[in-house]
């Protein structure tokens, strides 16, 4: 018996040695740690828009937006608003310099703001020391919060050409599709866990998917509409929260200038169809410019179809041919356009929905747009003027109070120019090796977090 209970014993010890191993080894794979390449891949350009992933990575503004939806310092380190919000001036932070190594200073960030913005937000931009001045024609209590927009990025250029911002990746190369970015060890806000970043771009979905099963790729695009194929597939998701809006533009002119017909548009249109069917019950169905969660009025909007009511709105009509055009070329989308063409046929429309190549061949613009716009802002009051200004349409009253901000949108809902239709997310495919990883508030992943598996823990 006594050997027994020694065998045991030490069979016991060993058991608890392993286990203490294993608990080590998962250690190490989750504790944050610096190195390796973080390889992504994307549908997109990687680089030329505005809200790319490598320029958000490269270039900085000067706030941010929190997670909460709260603004933030970034390049600046405070503000203040004079003038009833017709005068703001904002401070940068200290000893900041470009990746060149030049300094950044009120002058560089001047000239950098009047290069990017062709329709800027303020009527003059003057320097005053370490600050700027920034003056608007009417009261602008949420020019923070504009000024977070990736479209305010602060860039410059080295003396061979090449950009240079103050972010926390520093540019290297970008040539077939591929951007090169490299961790910046003194970056203010902090160095990257990874030394470099590789971002693909113009990748098919199922090229991505296969090279994350793989093992070649760490992060991939997941479009809504194959959330559930992914899962299927046993690819990890990250979601965020619903930040695209699927919106249907109507011209206020030629057939569709009466408000009469315009609005049995918009009552004609089976936002349950798009949502169940063909985007997977993915997002939200919406009547409102802004996602519920931002304003927590959206239920306000009614969401339902009235064929009969739009079926009596059309009666009065001429019948003139309408075409429905499509800016976006996810298959999603354009099988969502093929759907209100319909919709609108059954309430007595005569609709063709025109391809990248009619489309180019037909004269003047279309009446009928069907677009996705990305939701850059988590401030409720900047983010309505975000959308209304794609519209062409002004903010006429500046205030961050709900009921003003309701009474905008809904004054904007009834001349029925516009049609939402769907809030949906932005979902990403993520490798086992990537831990870290979360997403902005317009859904972007925040890449310069991230951290991965270090060789040993892999082996």
């Amino acid at each position: 018996m006594r050997l027994t209970v020694c065998r045991w014993s030490a069979i016991s010890r060993a058991i608890a040695a392993l286990l203490v191993a294993s608990a080590c080894a998962a250690h190490a794979h989750t504790r944050p740690h610096y190195g390796g390449t973080l390889r992504v891949e994307t549908q997109g350009d990687p680089w030329q828009a505005s809200d790319s992933l490598g320029r958000r990575l490269v270039f900085d503004s000067l706030t941010r937006v929190d997670s909460s939806g709260a603004v933030q310092p970034a390049l600046a380190v405070r503000w203040k608003a004079q003038n009833g919000d017709h005068r703001w001036q904002f401070w940068l932070r200290p000893g900041l310099r470009f990746h060149d190594g030049s300094a950044l200073t009120a002058d560089s960030v001047q000239q950098s703001l009047a290069r990017s913005c062709s329709q800027c937000l303020w009527s003059s931009l003057r320097v005053l020391g370490d600050s700027l001045v920034f003056t608007t024609a009417s009261p602008d209590p949420v020019l923070p919060a504009e000024l977070a927009r990736s479209l305010y990025a602060i860039a410059g250029q080295d003396a061979s050409g090449d950009p240079v911002g103050t972010g926390a990746f520093r540019f290297v190369s970008n040539d077939n599709n591929v951007l090169s970015l490299a961790a910046v060890d003194d970056a203010w806000q902090g160095r990257p866990f990874v030394d470099t970043l590789q971002i693909t771009g113009r990748r098919s979905v199922r090229t991505q998917w296969l090279d994350l099963s793989a093992g070649h790729a760490d992060v991939v695009d997941v479009p809504v509409e194959t959330v559930r194929q992914a899962q299927q597939e046993h690819i990890g998701l990250l979601q965020s929260a619903n930040c695209d809006l699927l919106v249907l533009s109507i011209a206020r002119s030629g057939a569709l200038a009466e408000d009469a017909q315009r609005e049995a548009i918009a009552l004609a249109v089976d936002r349950a169809v798009l949502y169940n069917v063909i985007f997977q019950k993915q997002g939200e169905m919406t009547a409102s410019l802004l996602p519920d969660a931002l304003t927590a009025y959206a239920f306000l909007f009614p969401v339902g179809r009235d064929l009969a009511r739009a079926q009596g709105l059309r009666g009065a009509g001429s019948g003139a041919p309408l075409t429905l055009a499509v800016e976006d070329s996810n298959a999603a989308v354009q099988l969502a356009a093929e759907r209100i063409a319909l919709n609108l046929r059954e309430a007595g429309f005569h609709v063709q929905v025109a391809t990248r190549s009619t489309n180019a061949q037909t004269s003047g613009a279309p009446e009928l747009v069907l677009q996705r716009i990305h939701l850059k802002s988590g401030d409720a009051q900047a983010a309505l003027e975000q959308m209304l200004s794609a519209f062409s349409q002004p903010l006429t009253e500046e205030s961050g109070d709900p009921a003003v901000l309701y009474r905008e949108e809904l004054a904007f809902a009834q001349t029925h120019q516009a049609v939402p239709l769907l809030y949906l997310p932005r979902t990403y495919g993520v490798g086992a090796r990537v831990h870290g990883l979360r997403l902005s508030p317009d859904g972007l992943p925040l890449l310069a977090d991230v951290w991965l598996d270090s060789p040993e823990a892999a082996r």
